[in-house]
């Protein structure tokens, strides 16, 4: 399935990454470091005892994922936020419809208490309809902590935040807090910017801490922030009617337990108008997300070090969206990268979504769609991780896909991978390498159009419906390992290219159907050989290829009928008389079908064939139509 390509003009930072070939079945997944977490280090008991949150590093990789396609480099963020003398702060006494306050810098007006004044402001008990508004002018930070408050309001936010040079939320050790705003809030006067969420925001906010926070946002967002919005800690339930977890210029999780059941977006930073902002870091924690929305959504980029994430959107792979939803497990509109981390998504749209470019550098991502696993307009590259996309129409689609490294196993109903961008047909009258009986009709590799497949380490499985490698351009492949069950019906082949396939390295088992089946480019440095069968094999029946000496080229079991099988391997020399055994059995370690080092008990000589150089074509081949 082809989309249509939205070039991505924003500058990107160019991440340095080495390209692992590793060894021909395990991937090489290179260790993320660790990222230095928020811990809370108070003694609350002690009169006069500072508290301190460790934070050697304000924003674990927050400069870096800002500078991903941006020159913004750091957050509000600062070490000193996260310490405070708890003999300075001043208690908030809440008491139904009543406020107590004891100190200076707070005004009560009935339910409402106004902090006028930077500082430390200790909050408990019950407020059952009012609000706490923070409306200060000083240049330093309002902080409030959070020790065992249950905060509602039934005509705006419980939490407003109107005006401050920052602020933080701090969740007390060992205490639970919630807040709950208005369904049908009461604005002042038409036109003014009201907030729209129960913990409400129009400065830069932190929320930190050990305790835990339930958020009920009944009249739009849970917990919005206009300016950035960073998580350093807590556990913190969102239930909210629109988006979850807001920051408009960014949002960085540090770390937290964080659970969000939305009707709109889950996680969310949606400032378009400038490009150093719309981003969303996450650096380590626990994230827990169901959006009839996107699961996780940035306007520019999305940077994951570490985590563990279970992301549902849209209803899940089976979600019936309308036109005007996106549901979407992580999406970036100028990059994603995902760099480490534990991943289970169920998105009723791409899993992995980018309108620019995706990159995976290690973690392990159990995905599944109701259409693309991972998708991106410009550019998707894998260099690590272990992926498996059980579910998917197409498994991983882009203009530009590299595989440099990683274990990758994927399900689709329609193409496995498919290169979805325009192709430039130029120069090479019709398909390279082409079809049964074209073989050989070109020498050298021309193409010049932009639309590639790369395939340089790593193990790649594809079980697909439609076309097992689909190129609407070109495929070159330098080493790893690909194995391919691909279609079953003659519309489509496990290999499918207009481009040209230059095959260097590698392995390559691509079984399928015979009616559209291709072989790598007979210009290629590396060997191949096309098998065709005149009637379908059954699933699972081997196919034995050995040399002239008895030694094993090739033991695979197809998980699929197949009446086609294209192999190209590093063993296949020229000049080399092969045979080809069907059927039989074979004992040994197997990986999705293909036997290494296996004991082979010989089933039906099929053909024999003495090797030429690119192509060697064995059987004849079904012609589309028969």
């Amino acid at each position: 399935m082809n989309k249509p390509m939205s070039l991505v003009t924003t500058g990107l930072l160019v991440l340095a990454l080495s390209a692992c070939s590793g060894t021909p079945v395990e991937s090489v997944t290179e260790a993320i470091p660790a990222q230095s977490t928020a811990v809370v280090t108070s003694d609350s008991t002690s009169a006069g005892a500072t508290t301190s949150i460790d934070s050697a590093t304000p924003t674990p990789a927050a400069a870096s994922v800002a500078a991903a396609n941006v020159e913004q480099t750091e957050t509000h963020d600062a070490v000193e936020d996260y310490e405070w003398d708890d003999s300075a702060a001043i208690p908030i006494t809440l008491s139904g419809d009543s406020i107590g306050v004891d100190g200076d810098g707070v005004t009560v007006d009935g339910s409402t208490a106004t902090i006028t004044a930077a500082g430390t402001y200790s909050l408990s008990g019950t407020l059952a309809d009012g609000q706490i508004i923070v409306d200060t002018q000083d240049e330093a930070i309002v902080r409030l902590i959070l020790n065992g408050v249950d905060l509602k309001s039934s005509t705006s936010a419980p939490i407003y935040i109107m005006n401050a040079e920052k602020a933080m939320i701090v969740l007390a050790d060992n205490t639970e807090n919630a807040v709950t705003d208005a369904a049908s809030p009461v604005f002042a006067a038409t036109g003014v910017d009201e907030p729209n969420a129960a913990v409400f925001s129009a400065a830069d906010l932190t929320i930190t801490g050990n305790g835990s926070l339930t958020v009920d946002g009944t009249y739009n967002d849970g917990i919005a922030g206009k300016d950035g919005l960073v998580i350093a800690g807590g556990t913190i339930a969102v239930d909210a009617i629109d988006d979850g977890i807001r920051g408009k210029d960014y949002l960085v999780v540090k770390d937290g337990n964080i659970t969000v059941s939305a009707q709109g977006d889950g996680l969310k930073a949606d400032n378009a108008e400038d490009a150093g902002a719309g981003y969303i870091a996450i650096a380590d924690g626990v994230v827990k997300i169901t959006a009839g929305g996107d699961a996780i959504a940035a306007e520019t980029d999305v940077q994951i070090n570490d985590g563990e994430f279970t992301l549902v959107s849209g209803g899940g792979k089976n979600g019936v969206l309308d036109a005007e939803t996106s549901a979407k497990g992580i999406k970036g509109v100028v990059s994603v990268q995902i760099d480490g981390g534990t991943f289970t998504i169920d998105a009723a749209d791409d899993a992995l979504h980018s309108n620019g470019s995706l990159t995976i550098n290690g973690g392990t991502l159990a995905l599944a769609s109701g259409d693309d696993g991972a998708h991106a307009d410009a550019t998707l590259t894998i260099n690590g991780g272990d992926i498996d996309i059980g579910d998917s129409y197409e498994g991983i689609e882009s203009a530009v896909i590299t595989i440099n490294d990683g274990k990758i196993q994927l399900v689709s109903s329609d193409d496995g991978v498919n290169v979805a961008g325009g192709n430039d047909g130029s120069g090479m009258g019709g398909r390279m390498g082409g079809r049964p009986g074209q073989a050989g009709s070109q020498d050298t590799f021309i193409y010049s159009g932009n639309d590639y497949l790369y395939i340089n380490g790593g193990t790649l499985v594809v079980d697909s419906a439609g076309d097992g490698l689909d190129a609407n351009g070109a495929i070159e492949m330098t080493g790893g390992v690909v194995l391919v069950n691909g279609p079953t019906e003659r519309m489509n082949g496990a290999l499918d290219y207009d481009g040209g396939f230059k095959m260097s390295g590698g392995l390559l088992v691509a079984a399928g159907s015979s009616g559209m089946a291709q072989a790598p480019g007979t210009y290629s440095s590396q060997n191949s050989l096309l098998i065709s069968y005149t009637t379908a094999q059954a699933a699972g029946t081997l196919v034995h290829i050995q040399n002239s000496a008895g030694e094993e080229i090739l033991t695979f079991a197809p998980a699929k009928d197949y009446q086609s099988l294209a192999v190209s391997s590093p063993a296949l020399v020229a000049g080399e008389t092969y045979t080809v055994y069907s059927g039989g059995s074979a004992t040994g370690s197997a990986t999705a079908g293909w036997y290494q080092d296996a004991t082979y008990t010989a089933g039906t000589e099929y053909a024999s064939a003495t090797l030429v150089a690119g192509v060697t074509t064995i059987g004849t081949p079904a012609r589309f139509g028969r």
